[in-house]
């Protein structure tokens, strides 16, 4: 049998995740989903809510969770 050393190190600060900035590109286009969102539901909500709960999907989730290549 092998013997293992372990040498302890010391974690440096360049490794630390640094704090996130927020993107406002990203910021600004959550802007816009919301403001499409309350005006289709304001123009017509029953005839507007498929429109509605897929800017609503893509709000939550930044990307389709339903689209699938097989359907």
């Amino acid at each position: 049998m092998a013997k293992v050393f372990t040498i302890p190190v010391q974690p440096t600060p360049v490794n630390r995740k640094r704090a996130r900035r927020p993107d406002p590109r990203y910021v600004e286009g959550q802007r816009v989903l919301v403001q499409a969102m309350k005006y289709l539901a304001q123009a017509d909500p029953q005839g507007n809510r498929p429109a509605i709960e897929l800017l609503s999907e893509h709000f939550r989730t930044r990307f389709r969770m339903s689209d699938s290549p097989l359907q």
